[in-house]
């Protein structure tokens, strides 16, 4: 029932399919941490091809279920080697799974999107806010980072506006960067909607 209803509310993706479909062309969409197939079947029913990377065994099946077609999911931690060549992808999609990391790592994964998209790639990214108080933006910083916390035993970063620009820096163009609050979760949520392109 709940995944029912999810797919009813936080339509957010629907507005950038025109602008991936262009950008990917005839190669597949990258969806770093993509979960149980949500945002991969929005690509996969606009006719785009996708290939997932999740860290959950449980959350890989759901998507292949979900998305039969059209879509591989692979059962991985996206900080280890892309399973696609650097400057071959023309769109990676990232909602809300940059989060988990140090900063260092961080940027490392930044640079990485960076170097497997070809020159007028983009990034579609959602990240979280620091005025994401429901979802854990507060409490004693994790490691001493600023705005790293633990939430709930599992840590999370959230980015203010000069985060979003520091991370996306060296290589990058800002063609979207927008603090916007959707109602997908119990509570409402507040997240950084950030278009990159790779120059």
């Amino acid at each position: 029932m709940t995944a029912t209803l999810g797919a009813n509310t936080d339509p957010w993706l629907q507005r950038w399919l025109p602008l991936l479909a262009e950008r990917a062309g005839a190669d597949p969409v990258l969806e770093l941490g993509c979960g149980t197939g949500r945002d991969s079947a929005v690509l996969a029913g606009a006719g785009l091809r996708v290939v997932g990377i999740e860290l959950s065994n449980e959350s890989v099946a759901a998507a292949r279920a979900r998305v039969p077609h059209g879509a591989e999911f692979l059962c991985s931690d996206f900080r280890a080697p892309f399973p696609v060549a650097d400057g071959s992808v023309g769109a990676v999609l990232a909602s809300l799974s940059l989060h988990y990391f140090a900063w260092d790592e961080t940027l490392a994964l930044a640079r990485r999107i960076h170097d497997v998209l070809r020159p007028g790639g983009v990034l579609l990214c959602r990240l979280n806010s620091v005025n994401d108080f429901h979802h854990g933006a507060s409490g004693p910083p994790s490691d001493g980072e600023d705005s790293f916390y633990l939430v709930d035993g599992v840590p999370k970063r959230f980015f203010d506006r000069a985060a979003v620009e520091r991370l996306f820096t060296e290589g990058w163009r800002m063609l979207h960067l927008e603090e916007r609050t959707v109602e997908r979760y119990e509570q409402p949520k507040v997240l950084w909607e950030a278009v990159l392109e790779r120059e």
